[in-house]
């Protein structure tokens, strides 16, 4: 992997919180991300299933973690299935872990190949009375094709059909919501990368410069940086191009006058980072987009208080339509009456801001987690508002990533230029 060796304290320090939520006779199963294919013999870039990887480590195809805290064989507590290698394997495709790799990367002692894995399992599983089985559930998903553990879920129900079977998502979404130390070490890096990507760009912008080519700067930066690459698809959006939330295209040229919108992050030991820039191409804001800028940025810096241990998604969603109406009405582009008679489910605001201000982060760029659960220490939030006019053509939206801690909001992109004033001066130094 290009990202530095990870200790397998982290994964061990997972497992045994996640093997604590489990069921008397219980066996947990997770499995790796199938390659997907694309036309003829081609296949994306293989990314690794999140909670397999949050379990053990591994970041590799064809891998399989099964745990059962209560073996009657202590060896088959934590087994560990990978893919085996061959000389024609390696020849082709490179190299793959070695079971004591595995041992090393993930703190498992017992590894088979992932042939041996249905043999395993018969065995182990008349032990079992529960068997938990993994599934993506995100309320924003949309899965239209088959994933290996589905296709391991209708398997394993139709020849183990009288045993128990429950859930393990909702278990991973309670441990991933709070970051540990190692884990929060990850993201800064992935912040670092992208703090990097960021300065690189600014004195790159000017007019005419395609939207793709600041893209591609960005990704070079990542790349050199230990990244795989960026942690969801980039946003360079230009102009009106800014109004559309999740544009990608990536293809306009950038005009003298206008603002360029940049979503992007770099990922880093498959930990996400999450970052919004709105810069002027020409490296001067005017007087209109300079006053829409710093309406965001207060609403972002009011924003970024509330993200204390105990407050909730609804509260501060709630909080922060307040300060972003208060700022609409400061810039005009709402009416105080209409304002007063407007209807409290549909506020005018979301007319300009029509998005939520902040999301979990971490595996997962919109990652795992319940929104009805009290903000608590160690979880990692975004902090996005943005304001669209349309007919303006500006769209402008600000985004760090912030930790909860008992003491308040940390920051963890505190050291990436976002005042107007500093843009505008580490884009006319080029």
């Amino acid at each position: 992997m290009r990202y530095a060796p990870i200790s397998p304290d982290l994964f061990v320090h997972n497992r045994h919180n996640f093997s604590r939520h489990l069921k008397p006779s219980a066996i947990a199963i997770f499995h790796s991300n199938d390659v997907m294919p694309t036309n003829a013999d081609g296949t994306m870039a293989f990314r690794q299933n999140n909670d397999l990887f949050y379990l053990s480590g591994v970041d590799q195809e064809e891998s399989i973690l099964l745990l059962f805290p209560d073996a009657k064989d202590p060896r088959m507590q934590e087994v560990l299935f990978v893919r085996e290698t061959s000389d024609q394997v390696l020849t082709w495709e490179g190299y793959k872990l070695t079971k004591q790799q595995a041992r090393e990367v993930s703190g498992i002692k017992t590894v088979y190949w992932t042939h041996e894995f249905n043999d395993v399992l018969h065995g182990l599983l008349f032990e079992a009375e529960h068997v938990y089985l993994n599934s993506n559930e995100h309320l924003r998903a949309v899965v239209e094709v088959e994933t290996r553990d589905a296709r391991f879920i209708k398997w394993c129900q139709q020849h183990y059909p009288l045993h128990k079977y429950e859930r393990s998502a909702p278990i991973m979404h309670q441990l991933r919501a709070i970051k540990s130390e190692a884990e929060l070490a990850l993201i800064r890096k992935a912040c670092q990368i992208t703090e990097r990507g960021f300065r690189r760009v600014l004195p790159f912008i000017k007019p005419g410069v395609m939207e793709y080519e600041i893209e591609a700067e960005l990704y070079h930066e990542f790349l050199r940086n230990r990244s795989r690459g960026p942690a969801y698809s980039s946003i360079i959006a230009s102009g009106a191009n800014a109004c559309i939330l999740h544009y990608v295209d990536n293809d306009q040229a950038c005009r003298d006058g206008d603002l360029v919108l940049m979503d992007f992050g770099a990922e880093y030991a498959n930990y996400a980072s999450d970052l919004t820039r709105t810069v002027p191409v020409n490296g001067k804001f005017t007087q209109r987009q300079r006053d829409v800028y710093e309406s965001v940025l207060r609403v972002m810096k009011t924003a970024t208080q509330m993200l204390v241990p105990g407050n909730t998604l609804g509260q501060y969603h709630k909080f922060v339509g307040t300060v972003m109406e208060n700022e609409l009405l400061r810039l005009g582009l709402l009416n105080q009456g209409d304002v007063r008679n407007q209807d409290p489910a549909n506020p005018l605001y979301r007319k300009y801001f029509m998005h939520g201000t902040s999301h979990l982060l971490g595996l997962d760029v919109h990652d795992v987690g319940s929104k009805y659960r009290p903000f608590e220490e160690g979880m990692v939030f975004t902090c996005e508002p943005g304001i669209y006019i349309r007919e303006e053509g500006i769209g402008i939206r600000l985004e760090n990533d912030i930790l909860v801690t008992k003491n308040g909001p940390v920051d963890l992109m505190k050291d990436i230029p976002l005042e107007a004033d500093e843009i505008e001066r580490l884009m006319q130094a080029r």
